[in-house]
C-alpha cells in the first residue's frame, strides 16, 4: 500500500551552547517527513500541531502544521523531543487521533527526520483512572507511607472481568535516559514489578461506570496518621513478604491480595512517590511461571559522569506492547527526559509538583479527565497522551470522598469533583 507522507520543512536556528566544535551562528535546516498510517488512505486529516520540547531547559515551542504545507520554526539550542498531533476523519465517521514522536534528537547539522505516525489504540477493557503516589504528611511534616493507591475504571458499555489483569511498574525512569542495548521499546515495555488480580475469569465483574480501588495497605490509615484516610474498603491490596524484619508489610485479611508475579525489592513495594516511573495494566496470555521463564530482560548502557564513562547493566522483565491495556507515564517537568514506552501507547506524561522533591506534591494525585453523559455516567478521556488525558497535581478522590486532610496542617477537603477539576 502506498504510504501517504507529508513533508514539513523546518528552518531551525541553533546557537549551540554545549561545544565549541559547532557553528553557533549559521542556521540549520531540518526537514521532517510525517509518514501517515497506511491503513487510513481515505481519511481527511485536520491541521495538526508540532511541538519541540527542549530537554536542556524545559521550554516548549509549538505551532500549527498544515498537512500538505511547509512549516518553519526558530528554536533555541538544545536536545529535543519532537511530537506531532492531528485528527483524522474516516469514511465510517470515526474521528481518530494521529500522533507521532521522537525523543532525544540532537541537531547539530542539516538533517532529514522521518517521523512515523499512528492512530490512537482503542481499548475495550479497564483503564487507569487515578494514581495516588505522593502519599500524605503527618502533623510533624514527616512523610507517611502506606496510603498509596491506584484506581481502575470500566469506561466501556458492558461488564469487564478484572480477573487476571496485571499491574506493572516500569524498569526505567522517565527522568533518566540512556542508550539501552538491546532497545526493545517498539516491541515491549521493560518492567521491575508485576502484580496480578486473582480470580478464575468471572470472579470480579466490574460494571460500566464502576471503579476498582487497589491499595498499598488496605487499612484505616487515620489510626496511625490523622492526616491520612481510610482504605479498608479497598477491593484489593498488594502485599509483600519482606526479608527485612524491620521493614514489613501489613496484611488486611478481609481484603484480597494481588498475586505477586515479580518485584525488584526484597522488602515492600511502593509507588515512586515523586513520580519518576510509568504504571500500567496488561492482559497476559501466560501464567506467572511462563512470564518468569521467558520474559527476562537484561540491557547494557554507559553511565557518563564527570569522572568518565562506565559500562552498566540493568535487569528486569518485559511485557509485549500488544498485551498492554493502558499505561501512564509520570514525571516532573524540571527533570523529565523521555517516555519509557512507545508513543503508540503513551506520548505524554502526568505529574505532581513542578520540581524534583517538590514539597507541595503530598496529598495530590493524577486523575483522568471525565465528563457525564446523558445518563449521568462518567465517560473518561483516553487518547494515549497522559499529559492531556489526566488532570495533574489535584486532590485525590478518596480525600474528597472522605473530606480528609489536604495538607500537613490538617485542613480538610470541602468539595467533591468529577475528576479533580470539574464539579459533579
Amino acid at each position: 500500500m502506498i504510504k501517504h507522507s507529508i513533508i514539513i520543512l523546518l528552518t531551525v536556528f541553533l546557537l549551540w551552547g554545549c561545544s565549541d566544535s559547532f557553528d553557533r551562528t549559521n542556521p540549520v535546516e531540518v526537514s521532517v517527513t510525517l509518514a501517515l498510517p497506511d491503513d487510513l488512505p481515505d481519511a481527511e486529516f485536520d491541521e495538526g500541531e508540532i511541538q519541540f520540547y527542549n530537554i536542556s531547559n524545559g521550554t516548549v515551542t509549538s505551532f500549527s502544521a498544515k498537512p500538505k504545507g511547509v512549516n518553519k520554526a526558530s528554536l533555541i539550542p538544545g536536545f529535543y523531543n519532537l511530537s506531532f498531533t492531528t485528527e483524522a476523519n474516516t469514511e465510517s465517521g470515526r474521528i481518530l487521533t494521529i500522533r507521532g514522536s521522537k525523543n532525544g534528537l540532537e541537531i547539530t547539522a542539516p538533517a532529514n527526520i522521518e517521523l512515523p505516525t499512528h492512530a490512537t489504540v482503542e481499548t475495550d477493557d479497564l483503564i487507569i483512572s487515578e494514581i495516588f503516589f505522593t502519599g500524605t504528611l503527618q502533623t510533624s511534616g514527616v512523610q507517611y507511607n502506606g496510603d498509596q493507591y491506584i484506581k481502575l475504571y470500566n469506561n466501556t458499555d458492558h461488564v469487564v472481568y478484572a480477573d487476571g489483569l496485571c499491574i506493572f511498574e516500569s524498569l526505567f525512569l522517565t527522568t533518566q535516559k540512556f542508550n539501552y542495548t538491546p532497545d526493545i521499546i517498539d516491541e515491549a515495555v521493560s518492567v521491575d514489578a508485576v502484580y496480578a488480580i486473582p480470580g478464575n475469569g468471572t470472579d470480579y465483574p466490574v460494571l460500566p461506570g464502576e471503579e476498582l480501588l487497589i491499595a498499598d495497605i488496605a487499612i484505616d490509615h487515620k489510626t496511625i496518621n490523622p492526616n491520612s484516610f481510610d482504605l479498608s474498603h479497598a477491593d484489593f491490596e498488594w502485599y509483600d513478604e519482606s526479608s527485612d524484619p524491620k521493614n514489613t508489610d501489613i496484611d488486611n485479611p478481609l481484603v484480597p491480595n494481588l498475586d505477586k508475579w515479580y518485584c525488584y525489592t526484597q522488602t515492600i513495594w511502593q509507588l515512586h512517590n515523586r513520580g519518576f516511573k510509568a504504571y500500567g495494566i496488561f492482559r497476559p496470555q501466560y501464567d506467572s511461571a511462563e512470564f518468569l521463564a521467558g520474559h527476562r530482560y537484561t540491557c547494557d548502557y554507559d553511565q557518563v559522569t564527570i569522572a568518565g564513562s562506565f559500562p552498566m547493566q540493568k535487569t528486569g522483565y518485559w511485557i509485549e506492547n500488544s498485551s498492554i491495556v493502558d499505561i501512564v507515564n509520570l514525571s516532573v517537568e524540571s527533570v523529565y527526559q523521555w517516555n519509557v514506552c512507545t508513543p503508540r501507547l503513551d506520548c505524554g506524561y502526568a505529574f505532581c509538583g513542578t520540581i524534583d522533591g517538590d514539597k507541595t506534591r503530598y496529598f495530590r494525585a493524577v486523575r483522568r479527565k471525565a465528563r457525564l453523559d446523558e445518563n449521568g455516567v462518567r465517560i473518561m478521556t483516553k487518547t494515549n497522551d497522559s499529559g492531556k488525558d489526566f488532570n495533574s497535581w489535584v486532590i485525590p478522590s478518596e480525600i474528597e470522598l472522605q473530606h480528609s486532610s489536604i495538607d500537613a496542617a490538617g485542613n480538610k477537603s470541602t468539595q467533591q469533583t468529577l475528576d479533580g477539576v470539574n464539579m459533579q
